[in-house]
């Protein structure tokens, strides 16, 4: 497969997982589909952190979007857009990785709820597989499936981002030495001639 074609199934694959990680922070914000406990303050800091909206969201969407440039004809198609497209998929991966460690925080240290009269995080061992210990939490209703449903796609979602980023990263390597195979590719050298 050419680099340039790549490219664009790279930026294809990253747009659906862009709108996955915004929209299940964008739920996360509003646990039994109320506005309650987002007025009240009542959301684990993870929420706060806007990891699925900045990180696996706009700082993946950006490089997505000149991904997708490099793979078509036109002023992006070439050894240079490769090349700036090694730097923007480097982007992407930091983002997602922000997105993949703020929701593995968010399931370890668990849900803020209403447990013995007060809200707080109560659990501090290992809950997921012990689904005794979440009748603990009598507020919202289900918070524990809530959160680690939402967390859990958010590190799926990352774990994908990052790879095809890092796939990208590989490809654009490629696409600047040998470049992007687009049949009207732009010969644009990122490097002016030097005149002695």
């Amino acid at each position: 497969m050419c680099t340039g074609k790549c490219s664009r199934c790279i930026a294809c694959a990253l747009y659906p997982l862009v709108f996955m990680s915004m929209l299940c922070n964008i739920i996360l914000f509003f646990p039994e589909g109320s506005v309650k406990y987002s007025k009240e303050g009542h959301l684990t800091d993870e929420v706060k952190y806007l990891g699925g909206l900045i990180g696996g969201g706009l700082m993946v969407l950006i490089p997505a979007l000149f991904i997708s440039l490099t793979g078509e004809d036109g002023c992006c198609g070439n050894r240079c857009g490769m090349f700036f497209s090694i730097g923007f998929a480097a982007e992407g991966v930091a983002g997602a990785l922000y997105s993949f460690i703020v929701a593995v925080a968010g399931i370890g240290n668990g849900p803020l709820c209403f447990s013995n009269g007060e809200w707080t995080r109560p659990f501090k061992d290992s809950y997921i597989s012990d689904s005794k210990k979440w009748a603990v939490c009598t507020e919202p209703k289900n918070v524990v499936q809530f959160n680690t449903g939402l967390f859990g796609t958010l590190i799926a979602v990352s774990c994908l981002q990052v790879i095809l980023c890092a796939i990208q990263t590989i490809n654009g390597l490629f696409g600047c030495l040998g470049g992007t195979c687009n049949k009207s590719e732009v010969k644009v050298d990122c490097h002016p001639p030097i005149n002695s």
